[in-house]
């Protein structure tokens, strides 16, 4: 993944977090009963949070991928030059 498709996931996931941390304290559930809107509204934060918490790790996968891959290449170019040197 990209950058910008990094940031922009970082951004839906932090979103997510705040608007959930919000709603959390916002409404107090000893004085109000929760609705039935209430219910589905918190289960469909749920799964969203979920579906943004493995596009994170699907993310943070690639990234150390490609760190290793870009590792191992520099490694490959540096026995090279040693080798030519010799």
């Amino acid at each position: 993944m990209s950058k910008s498709t990094n940031r922009l996931l970082a951004a839906l996931i932090a979103g997510s977090v705040s608007t959930f941390a919000f709603a959390q304290t916002s409404h107090d559930p000893a004085t109000e009963p929760m609705t039935h809107a209430d219910n589905k509204a918190a289960k469909e934060q749920a799964k969203a949070n979920r579906k943004a918490a493995v596009a994170q790790a699907k993310a943070d996968r690639e990234k150390a991928d490609a760190q290793s891959d870009a590792d191992k290449a520099a490694a490959d170019a540096r026995v090279k030059d040693a080798k030519k040197q010799e």
